[in-house]
């Protein structure tokens, strides 16, 4: 085996040095043949060496070029001689070893020895560091036009294809979808027992971007065999005065909580001021928003402006009417200290429905106090908020004023584990006086950002219907890029 290694190293020394007898008649496209076969032959010789079969058929010598030098000549026939010596060397020594390797009868066989092709790369990676340059062949430049066949580098990877508007293309114009569920078991103190089990609530929400001026937002809701468009809206952000437009069917932006959707609120259902004075899932408006930033500071604050005008879909409100409704709202924010940032809010609203002879004006004052370390961000937060409303309503010219108000407390203790509790109390909006109380905790465990299960109690009394228990189970999840938005 150690001639037949040195007679390799000696042909491919000829065949690679630029002082040979041939280097006067150069003959490029049967020399870069040549250097590609004698590669082979030592690949195949490692295989032998380190006692592996190599694998593939037996390496096919180039043929001899119409008036080639002497020397090159004389170089092809040692080659070819040595060639049919290493065949025969792999043939008596591979044909003992497949007969011991033979699988039994019914039997997968092995996977094939691979390290041919691996010797060969092991030999040109070495010989590429050696320096040679991606203009030379063997130590020396290229002749202009000659095929480069060289095995003694690795030639660079190709670079992937340019996008293009096939299949693969197409689907940067889809938007970005993302699905959540809300399922309930629920436990009553009452008798009989009904909607025991809940599917309360099914969303899909597209999301994209028009062009670079404008993006779009789309919430579907499936609920109780009702399909419904909670939101579906476009907006323009970075308008002249930093002014961000939207138009569309939209959720309000009334106190911290009405913006969030139901699957990302800190309790299973709104406050029950937001279902008595603004409807069951809060108030929505089909028009126009207007927001921007103040572009000065009060006492270190931030302060942002919402103004927004809809035919807003509240039957509290408006009974249900279609006229024009006005909301402005002044949002305020502090950072009190690194750990501990506050906010404040004013939001008045009102709207007539000539129809009903109904008039209302709603005002609002909320307020919101996080502490959050920033060493355990995600781990450990807690957050309280505080409510109040005023509602001022001439129904058929009967004047009224009615309150409500709530406070939340919620607490993360771990990544997982968020203990909660609200107290809710509210007045009729209009009409007949019926005052409203309860009082909610709840427990969230975090599964992942993608699922989390709740359990929640809730203990509720009315004037006129008087008390009840429940208990719920709540699980949550969801899938694609936008999960649980907050807003």
């Amino acid at each position: 085996m150690r001639a037949f290694q040195a007679a390799a190293m000696t042909a491919a020394a000829l065949a690679l040095s630029p002082t040979g007898s041939w280097a006067q008649n150069p003959q490029p496209g049967a020399s870069d043949s040549l250097r590609l076969v004698v590669g082979r032959i030592t690949a195949r010789l490692d295989s032998l060496e380190a006692g592996r079969c190599p694998a593939g058929p037996a390496i096919a010598l180039p043929g001899r070029p119409a008036g080639a030098a002497p020397a090159l000549d004389t170089l092809i026939t040692a080659v070819e001689r040595l060639n049919r010596r290493l065949e025969r060397a792999v043939a008596d020594r591979c044909a003992a070893q497949a007969a011991q390797a033979a699988p039994p009868q019914g039997q997968a066989p092995a996977a094939a020895d691979t390290t041919d092709d691996l010797a060969a790369l092991r030999a040109a990676a070495s010989s590429a560091a050696g320096g040679i340059g991606q203009g030379e062949v063997g130590g020396r430049p290229r002749a202009q036009g000659a095929p480069s066949s060289d095995t003694s580098r690795v030639p660079p990877a190709a670079a992937p294809p340019a996008a293009t508007g096939g299949p693969r293309g197409a689907n940067l114009l889809n938007p970005e979808i993302s699905a959540t569920g809300d399922i309930r078991l629920i436990a009553r103190d009452q008798n009989p027992q009904h909607d025991n089990a809940l599917a309360r609530e099914f969303e899909v929400s597209f999301q994209s971007a028009l062009d670079p001026f404008s993006k779009t937002k789309v919430f579907l809701t499936f609920e109780q065999d009702q399909v419904g468009v909670e939101e579906g809206y476009i907006y323009w952000a970075g308008l002249p005065g930093h002014i961000r437009l939207d138009l569309g069917k939209f959720r309000q932006q009334l106190g911290d909580l009405n913006r969030w959707h139901l699957h990302a609120l800190p309790e299973t259902e709104y406050p029950l001021v937001y279902q008595r004075f603004l409807g069951t899932e809060g108030l929505t408006g089909i028009g126009f928003s207007l927001y921007t930033a103040l572009p000065f500071s009060l006492a270190g604050g931030t302060h942002e402006i919402v103004v927004q005008g809809t035919t807003a879909e509240s039957t509290p409100l408006y009974a249900d009417g279609h006229q024009p409704t006005l909301l402005g709202r002044l949002q305020n924010f502090w950072q009190l200290s690194r750990s501990t940032y506050a906010q404040v809010g004013f939001t008045a609203t009102g709207g007539n429905n000539s129809d009903a002879d109904l008039r209302s004006r709603l005002l609002g004052l909320d307020f919101r106090l996080t502490y959050r370390p920033p060493s355990a961000g995600t781990r450990r937060d807690i957050t309280f908020r505080a409510e109040g409303y005023r509602l001022h309503a001439a129904d058929s010219g009967a004047v009224t004023n009615r309150y409500g108000t709530f406070l939340d407390l919620q607490a993360r203790t771990s990544q997982r584990w968020v203990w909660g509790v609200r107290y809710d109390w509210v007045q009729s909006p209009r009409g007949l006086a019926d005052t409203q109380w309860r009082i909610t905790p709840a427990l969230t465990w975090w599964e992942s950002e993608f699922v989390f299960l709740r359990l929640q109690g809730e203990h509720q009394h009315s004037d006129l219907t008087g008390s009840q228990n429940l208990l719920t189970l709540q699980a949550v999840w969801a899938m694609g890029p936008h999960k649980h938005e907050t807003y």
